[in-house]
């Protein structure tokens, strides 16, 4: 029996990597689209390892992006993702990656679905179809070509590449449908989640770049300096993290119940934990003194620790930084330049956001970030039909 041959790039995206594919080469059906992805990524596996795929068996490297020229008359892309679950058929398809963002735009322009400069700066407006969000890439171009290779160095990636600097713009602003636009879901800045197993929790929960829930580190009795190595071995941890994560998304109107959140939408929302500044040493080794952040986070992804940061998460950080009486702006409010540099385990991470109150109400209009992308194969996928 012939394998399907699919056209498909294999990319990385800051601190993750995906397969990118144009939609016209999927197939149309949604159902026989989802099993076809799966079965690229190598999901489900019950060894919890990919090896029949494409996946590389952590949250990071188990991802999909779907990429057409837009139908808007504001964009050029339009861009979705999906989560691929490991062990199980599932593809969570509720929020964005903000690290496989930063290689849209180089895609869009290597595959002819945009046209750049040919030296300078080429800017690719994406419309995120999976959160109905704008978003602004700034690609470097050389004689006609992306500029893949430079200097520009980010923490959770070993070798230097050009930077890409994106622009998430309005990112809680509601779309042409009324959906959206309830940056604080909940009305509030600070609320109290009662977490059956871990009691009550402080949380600002906040809808940017991807819904996102922060809360004190302490409040799960960490300090903020963990690595992976010391919170995903940890099965009671996983759990208690997992129910506060569930009770939020059941408090920002996400889901009807705290299961449904484990069991349907592993993806968002997001939790972070944060603290104030403190000296550790990186994954890489590396030691971060305190004086060189604002405040540490780190933050779960598919039920386990990330190795950095996810790009969304950074931009919930910068919008949760920008308004005063958030778990994370009373650590750090955002600095006079616009700017804030928090640690995380693979090192650190500057974002900025702009942000205005009118009417004793907040919004952010912009959220800036810098990273990097680079092609790591292209050609065609095998798979098995179905």
């Amino acid at each position: 029996m012939t394998q399907l041959r699919i056209p498909a790039v294999y990319m990385r995206g800051g601190t993750s990597k995906g397969v990118f594919f144009l939609k016209d080469d999927l197939p149309a059906d949604p159902a026989a689209r989802e099993r076809l992805l799966l079965r690229v990524i190598g999901s489900p596996d019950r060894y919890g390892k990919q090896t029949d795929g494409m996946g590389g068996a952590t949250s990071s490297t188990s991802k999909i992006v779907i990429l057409s020229k837009s139908t808007r008359s504001d964009c050029d892309i339009d861009y979705l993702f999906g989560q691929v679950a490991i062990d199980k058929p599932a593809i969570d398809w509720s929020g964005n990656c903000g690290n496989l963002t930063t290689a849209v735009g180089p895609f869009a322009l290597t595959a002819g679905l945009v046209k750049g400069p040919g030296d300078g700066t080429a800017t690719v407006r994406i419309w995120q179809a999976n959160i109905s969000r704008k978003i602004v890439s700034h690609v470097p171009m050389q004689d006609g070509e992306v500029v893949e290779l430079g200097s520009f160095e980010l923490d959770g990636v070993t070798f230097p590449a050009a930077e890409v600097r994106l622009e998430f713009l309005d990112p809680a602003a509601e779309d042409e449908d009324g959906a959206g636009g309830a940056m604080f879901p909940t009305g509030n800045r600070l609320d109290t989640l009662d977490v059956p197993g871990v009691g009550k929790v402080e949380a600002t929960m906040i809808t940017a770049g991807n819904p996102t829930i922060f809360i004190d580190a302490a409040r799960l009795g960490l300090t903020g300096t963990e690595l992976q190595a010391d919170v995903n071995g940890n099965a009671d941890l996983l759990r208690r993290a997992e129910a506060v994560r569930a009770h939020g998304a059941v408090a920002m109107g996400l889901v009807k119940t705290p299961e449904e959140a484990t069991a349907k939408r592993q993806h968002t929302p997001k939790l972070s934990f944060v603290a104030r500044p403190a000296a550790y040493k990186a994954s890489d080794g590396r030691t971060v003194e305190a004086g060189s952040i604002d405040f540490l986070a780190r933050i779960f992804s598919m039920g386990v620790l990330h190795h950095a940061m996810t790009g969304t998460g950074a931009v919930a950080i910068a919008a949760a930084a920008a308004i005063p009486g958030t778990v994370v702006s009373r650590l750090a409010p955002m600095g006079a330049d616009g700017r804030v540099r928090f640690g995380h385990p693979s090192g650190t991470l500057s974002v900025g956001a702009e942000a205005a109150e009118t009417n004793g109400q907040w919004t952010v209009t912009k959220v800036l970030l810098s990273r990097t992308a680079r092609r790591l194969m292209e050609g065609w996928v095998r798979v098995p039909p179905a």
